[in-house]
């Protein structure tokens, strides 16, 4: 998909720009904008050039106001408008969570610039990326339990992961909106800046990444950081973690990166994530949605 009408897709060097681009809606979400996020994400994974990916919003106001609750076509903002009994059907998947699924699986780094309101899926949709800066006028919410309904998009996954089950249940069951600095204090965001400050530090952030390090250690890295907390005993760990080091020790990434150091110079790493992974790479069986 090149021709985005919700988002806007911007490549410059090593980093592409994702923004949020409904501006006279505070960049809501809708099922349009979930697809042109997903299309431009099978892009920035496709092209070895991109080696971090910023996601921002559009205008100074939000970064995404979550769902849109007043879609031009009439449908149901938070789920398909079809009945069915059968609750393992497709149209019963919740939009926010194919966007942070896919998310997850990028292997490229994602960092999130939240320039203003972010609540609902403006939140959660933050949660898969790596890196999450913030404005000084960012406020957050996950205002589900204000709605009638309850947390989406992988959040019941994610949000305890980051900043663990009491700040979570806090936020989730009050429902309120909170200030970057208390976003910073409980853990969600990386850092607090002023809003002219925010994209330059996000790709300052980007460039220290890009300029320094092997696309395929930092994809590996991506993977086994967010994948192997979650298994049950450090041996499985140990396994993925000898596997990778035996395999990478033997690339010509892994070369660059001694001679480099020994020659005091800037790396020049030449292996490619589209065609350089390991061989066990993937190692996870991806679940069927039931």
């Amino acid at each position: 998909m090149s021709d985005y009408t919700q988002i806007k897709f911007e490549k410059d060097g090593p980093i592409a720009t994702i923004t949020l681009n409904r501006p006279e809606k505070m960049n809501a979400y809708t099922r349009v904008m979930m697809a042109e996020i997903i299309a431009a994400l099978d892009v920035t994974d496709a092209d070895d050039e991109i080696r971090a990916v910023i996601f921002t919003g559009s205008g100074d106001r939000a970064f995404c106001a979550g769902a849109d609750l007043t879609p031009d076509d009439g449908a149901r903002p938070f789920s398909s408008q079809t009945e069915v009994a059968d609750l393992s059907d497709d149209v019963v998947r919740d939009g926010g969570g194919r966007l942070t699924l896919r998310l997850f699986q990028s292997t490229k780094p994602l960092i999130s610039a939240c320039n203003g309101v972010a609540v609902g899926v403006g939140a959660t949709m933050q949660l898969p990326m790596d890196f999450r800066l913030a404005s000084d006028n960012a406020r957050y919410g996950f205002v589900f339990a204000k709605r009638g309904i309850v947390p989406e998009a992988c959040s019941s996954w994610f949000l305890p992961r980051l900043v663990g089950p009491q700040q979570a249940l806090e936020w989730c069951m009050t429902g309120r909106i909170f200030d970057a600095s208390e976003a910073l204090a409980g853990g969600l965001i990386r850092s607090v800046h002023p809003q002219g400050d925010l994209i330059d530090a996000a790709r300052a952030l980007a460039m220290e990444i890009a300029e320094n390090t092997s696309a395929v250690s930092v994809a590996m890295t991506r993977a086994m950081l967010w994948r192997l907390p979650s298994e049950p005993h450090p041996m499985d760990a140990h396994r993925i973690d000898s596997r990778s080091i035996y395999k990478l020790s033997r690339s010509k990434d892994a070369a660059e990166g001694i001679a480099s150091f020994l020659e005091k110079r800037p790396p020049q790493f030449p292996d490619r994530v589209s065609q350089d992974m390991p061989d066990f790479y993937p190692w996870w069986t991806e679940p069927v949605y039931e």
